[in-house]
């Protein structure tokens, strides 16, 4: 049996150069005759220099949703990504579809980073992405831009953030090291004491300028010491998305998450799942125990062996014994009556007769009795009928 194809889910900063690494990356997939299943899931983009397998754009308006939902460019991002999320089943059966005739998955991600990690629909996108396929996480980083200890400090914490946030292996991609080598970076992952004389020569750099701060620089010493550990379980790879420098290099990298994704990871999300499910079963027995303690015959609250339920009639949530009605299928209709949804009922009566009908009568007989009641004690129209309508069905 084939393995599954990696699914590969690229994520970094606005200007980190995502979209084209994905060209590149996408390229040279081809250049191999293994081309890979590629989602854009960026609203906002206006032009994408490769081919869409499936794209978010197709499915949804960014600026329709901003001027409908009167939002702003985040806030349109997001509103975009939840309208898409609630079709992520269709888009993973898809997947599943094609998973025999390729070898790998391709998603671009958002430039503005927290609409995508930090959003419910950004989970969702990735749990069920994860869920199915074997799946890595590839932080882009635009190196040129992190040469200086603060900002290579500043990426390195947001790394540690959505590693833990998605709970997937990563691979930390600089990139554009065709203007500036990654080298400065693999050495202050790996040698302490490099980070800290970076850190003491940029520090008097500055305070030779005025423009220091003791505090800045204990506080890049400390998350130092912190993230050593977090260093430990990245893959870290050079890569040049304007030559195509590195990019055999990260697609090794991939082979070795994927490894690390089937020993480590599958098992915790399996796990989570099994937890996830088993509560939502518990939650679900739990109601259908309360509702059916809360319709249970009391001798002495009956009247003609019909228990007294109480009612709620406010127009917008009914409730039979503390549930909504809708759980139990029934409707009001506008002149205030109660409408039973019974096209799918089986008929009780052992007769040949239509089942709307033999409902029918038997509501219009509740009904008829109800009205030869003396008033006093005996139960209201909608309480009596409706209880006796659940004990015919349930007969």
């Amino acid at each position: 049996m084939a393995s599954p194809p990696a699914a590969i889910i690229c994520i970094g900063m606005a200007g980190s150069g995502k979209t084209t690494f994905m060209q590149r990356l996408n390229a040279h997939l081809h250049a191999q005759k293994a081309p890979p299943y590629i989602i854009n899931l960026d609203p906002a983009v206006k032009n994408v220099p490769f081919e869409r397998n499936i794209d978010i754009r197709d499915s949804v308006d960014y600026k329709e949703v901003m001027k409908q939902y009167n939002l702003g460019p985040n806030g349109g991002i997001m509103t975009c990504l939840n309208l898409f999320a609630t079709k992520i089943d269709q888009v993973v059966g898809i997947l599943e579809q094609r998973a025999p005739h390729i070898t790998s998955i391709l998603v671009d991600t958002p430039g503005q980073i927290e609409c995508f990690v930090w959003s419910a629909s950004g989970s969702i996108i990735t749990d069920a992405i994860a869920s199915t396929f074997p799946t890595v996480i590839a932080y882009i980083i635009d190196t040129p831009r992190t040469s200086a200890p603060a900002t290579f400090m500043a990426n390195m914490l947001y790394a540690c953030s959505i590693l833990y946030k998605t709970k997937l292996p990563m691979i930390l991609v600089f990139n554009k090291t065709d203007v500036q080598s990654h080298e400065f970076a693999h050495e202050w992952m790996t040698d302490f004491e490099a980070f800290q004389t970076a850190l003491r020569k940029d520090e008097d750099t500055e305070l030779a300028g005025g423009s220091g701060s003791g505090y800045m620089g204990n506080l890049l010493n400390s998350m130092s010491l912190m993230l050593e550990e977090f260093y430990k379980h990245l893959s870290i790879v050079g890569v040049s998305s304007m030559t195509g420098t590195g990019i055999d290099d990260f697609l090794e990298a991939v082979k070795g998450k994927v490894e690390e994704y089937d020993k480590e990871y599958k098992p915790e999300l399996e796990a989570l799942r099994k937890k996830r499910d088993d509560a939502k079963a518990s939650k679900q027995q739990t109601e259908l125990d309360k509702l059916m303690k809360d319709m249970q015959v009391d001798p002495s609250t009956t009247t003609g062996g019909a228990a007294k339920v109480p009612r709620n009639t406010d127009d917008d949530d009914e409730l039979v014994g503390g549930v909504q009605a809708d759980v139990l299928s029934d409707l009001d209709s506008d002149d205030g009556e109660l409408v039973e949804r019974d096209e799918d009922e089986p008929d009780h009566d052992g007769e040949d007769a239509d089942p709307e009908d033999g409902l029918q009568a038997r509501y219009q007989k509740a009904l008829a009795e109800d009205r030869t009641k003396k008033e006093g004690d005996a139960p209201g129209i909608d309480e009596e009928s409706f209880m006796r309508y659940l004990r015919a069905s349930n007969a």
